[in-house]
Order: structure tokens, then C-alpha cells, then sequence
């Protein structure tokens, strides 16, 4: 198993050369140069351990203002998708138990991300897909401010979708993998 600094460098390439090179998110560049994401590594398989650690992650951003976005990542936990998406289901009642409904939101990302109705092999299922499995927690007051500076953003996600059909599975793997 890689370092959590070889995962948290691996993740920071994933979303520089992806994320940011393939202007998946038109957001994430700021917040990088702000260094304002965090990056945190949970060496866990234990489902009650990870969703602990994604518990900790909205204390850390209700403590640290200075914090926009965290990234929770499980180098180990969650290699099977529905594995995966059992865990979301389950991080976003959480949210939605604990009171933090409309503070933070999440975002999802695996290596292995499908979107439904898309086969495996769809190139569009690489603008999700990171190095990782992982939960991407979002403070929602920072991503309504970032849309309501940014036109036709209900238009993104299609957007991204063609770009990663137009440059081909083969590019888009070559890419996430080369992180």
C-alpha cells in the first residue's frame, strides 16, 4: 500500500492533469492555488471507521474556515463500485442525520465510476473516475457563490461528457493513470 503522502501526491496530480487539464471543474483551480482543499487519507476498510473519518471531515470544515473543500480518500476501502456507492448512500444520510443539509454537499468519485445507463467502457465515466475511491466534501454556500459567478453552469457536466467521448477511453485512461 502507497504512503497517505505518495496517495495525497497521486490525488493532487489526478486532479491538476484531470480535473483541472481536462477543465472537468471549472472551481478546482482556484481552490488548489488557494490551498484550500484538504487531503486526508483514511487507511480503513472498517465502513463504520470511514464513515467516522467522513464524520471528522465536517467537524474539520466546521472548524477551519479557511478550508473550502476536503477530500476523504480510501487507497484500500471500497475497490468494488456498489461497495462504494453503499458507502455514499450512507455518508450522505449522515449529512442529512447529523444537520448538515444544505452546509455540505457531496461529490463522488472511484476508479471505477459508472454513471447509469453508460457501459463500463464509456470514456464519459472518466470524468468521475480518480485514482482512488473517495468522498469529496463541498461547503454548499461555496459552490452556490462559484455558480452564480459562472454562465450556463447547469451545462458542465455535458460538456465534460463530450469532451471525454471526443478524446477517447484509451486518452482518458492514459491520463488518470499516468497520476
Amino acid at each position: 500500500m502507497p504512503t497517505s503522502d505518495q496517495v495525497i501526491e497521486q490525488t493532487r496530480n489526478w486532479i491538476t492533469q484531470v480535473v483541472i487539464g481536462c477543465n472537468f471543474c471549472p472551481f478546482a483551480a482556484r481552490e488548489m492555488w488557494k490551498n484550500s482543499v484538504h487531503f486526508q487519507v483514511e487507511p480503513s476498510t472498517d465502513p463504520a471507521e470511514c464513515l467516522n473519518a467522513f464524520l471528522q471531515e465536517c467537524l474539520r470544515l466546521d472548524n477551519d474556515p479557511s478550508i473550502e473543500t476536503s477530500l476523504l480518500i480510501f487507497p484500500v476501502a471500497f475497490a468494488g463500485f456498489n461497495d462504494y456507492l453503499k458507502i455514499v448512500s450512507q455518508a450522505e444520510t449522515l449529512l442529512r442525520k447529523r444537520g448538515y443539509e444544505g452546509t455540505y454537499q457531496v461529490a463522488t468519485f472511484h476508479p471505477l465510476y459508472q454513471f447509469a445507463k453508460t457501459r463500463a467502457e464509456d470514456a464519459a465515466n472518466y470524468t468521475n473516475r480518480s485514482i482512488y475511491p473517495m468522498l469529496h466534501l463541498l461547503r454548499e454556500a461555496g459552490v452556490e457563490q462559484a455558480l452564480s459567478h459562472y454562465p450556463d453552469a447547469d451545462k458542465i457536466p455535458a460538456r465534460n461528457i463530450i469532451f471525454a467521448r471526443k478524446m477517447g477511453i484509451a486518452y482518458m485512461q492514459k491520463l488518470r493513470d499516468g497520476c
